[in-house]
């Protein structure tokens, strides 16, 4: 999801089988580093799990080589026309997924993402919620669950409340192309994700996926060595509310925004997991006085949770404000100049806040986009992806669309999954 947060201040300003895997990866091991802090929130749905950067990874060059030697297909799809039994109806259905399911979580992890279609029970909310927990996907809440920033679709009245979020289907952010992006926030990240499809747009909407493995092992080998050496880092908002501080006297300019920086970084870390710092820029829309929060350094590629694979994760597609706008020349403007929304804007730099370069971010823009999938999904389709492997987005459309998220801290059967080796065709 494109991190939209204006909600922070404005309160106050033959079935399907896959054999289990044999494995030969020359990966670093899988680390223990940063592990999901344990669930205090006495909640029915728990907190996202925090990002799981996984070690420092020693040669990217090495293990770029590494991942243009494995061959899987991505994304895997279980289409029922095509399975070798036949279900006849909803039950039929569930009672497949429970028989399938560590196969299709399987799946998930060497193939990234796995698409169904001409399901019948994952047309309504509620089956598609009985899918899910049948598989043994275990729902998190929403990353920006804390500010509201993504409703909720609601189930029947009877039916406990939903861990299925509304996509983005508003007609008013039809022409606003999804960058490809992996969901996380600050610190907290599903592990995974199942897109449902309730109703197609007229036109468009396609839900897009990216394979973060590929991506990485065809990005140029400086390039990724520049960008993981120096780390990355995103500016998520801007708040350009400060202008008025230049029409006091200079000499008391620099306390006055100390004073409003503290009490800006207090109100967005204590609503969300950023850790952000404030820097004081000139620019925006009327080149005025505003504060623009950074978050935490990263690195852009991670460790794999499970299987220890080096995957691209980062998204600098979404978040370049000048790959923004150039896709704003093709399909229209994001429209963000009035109001509360003028916080919602994005960037990304080196770690070290220097700026990249226009060449490589051309770079990375067309490896990013000749790996993308486009997913006409027609109701009651799914796409189930791993989180951490395969990147989202979503392109534009005409008409009305409702399709559908739930977000997944973990699932079971995983941790038997990260004791296996695990082979992806080297």
């Amino acid at each position: 999801m494109r991190l939209t947060i204006s909600a922070l201040l404005l309160p106050a300003a033959a079935g399907f089988f896959m054999p289990t895997p044999t494995v030969h990866l020359s990966a670093p091991l899988r680390s223990t580093l940063a592990p999901p802090e344990p669930q205090t929130e006495t909640t029915e749905t728990p907190l996202s799990p925090l990002t799981q950067w996984g070690s420092s990874l020693n040669s990217i060059t090495s293990l770029q080589e590494n991942a243009r030697s494995m061959s899987y297909t991505f994304p895997k799809t279980i289409d029922k026309k095509e399975l070798a039994v036949e279900l006849g109806n909803c039950d039929d259905e569930i009672k497949w997924v429970k028989e399938n399911a560590m196969g299709i979580k399987d799946a998930m992890v060497v193939n990234g993402a796995v698409v169904f279609r001409n399901f019948e029970s994952m047309k309504t909310q509620p089956g598609f919620t009985e899918f899910y927990e049948t598989l043994g996907m275990h729902p998190c809440l929403d990353p920006l669950h804390s500010v509201s920033a993504r409703p909720t679709i609601e189930g029947s009245p009877n039916s406990k409340p939903s861990a299925v979020y509304e996509a983005v289907n508003k007609e008013s952010r039809k022409n606003f192309f999804i960058g490809m992006h992996n969901e996380f926030v600050g610190t907290r990240a599903p592990r995974a994700a199942a897109f449902v499809c309730f109703k197609k747009a007229e036109k468009g909407g396609e839900f897009l996926i990216a394979d973060g493995r590929r991506i990485f092992r065809e990005i140029d080998p400086e390039v990724m060595q520049r960008l993981y050496n120096r780390s990355i880092r995103y500016s998520v908002m801007e708040l350009p509310f400060f202008g008025w501080v230049d029409s006091l006297p200079s000499a008391l300019r620099p306390s006055i925004m100390g004073a409003l920086k503290g009490l800006a970084s207090f109100a967005i870390n204590a609503k969300v997991d950023f850790s952000v710092e404030l820097l004081e820029q000139v620019g925006g829309y009327d080149n005025t006085r505003l504060l623009q929060a950074r978050a935490p350094k990263q690195p852009p590629v991670v460790e794999h949770p499970v299987s220890g694979e080096a995957t691209w994760f980062c998204n600098v597609h979404s978040h370049s404000s000048k790959l923004r706008k150039e896709r704003e020349a093709i399909y229209g403007a994001e429209k963000f100049e009035d109001g509360a929304s003028r916080i919602n804007k994005s960037d990304m730099f080196y770690g070290d806040d220097g700026h990249i370069s226009d060449s490589d971010l051309k770079h990375l823009d067309e490896v990013t986009n000749n790996n993308i999938q486009y997913i006409e999904m027609n109701e009651g389709d799914v796409v189930l992806l791993d989180n951490y492997k395969t990147m989202h987005g979503r392109n534009v459309f005409d008409g009305k669309r409702k399709h559908g998220v739930c977000w997944f801290g973990g699932w079971e059967g995983e941790e038997e999954q990260k004791k296996r080796q695990w082979d992806f065709g080297v």
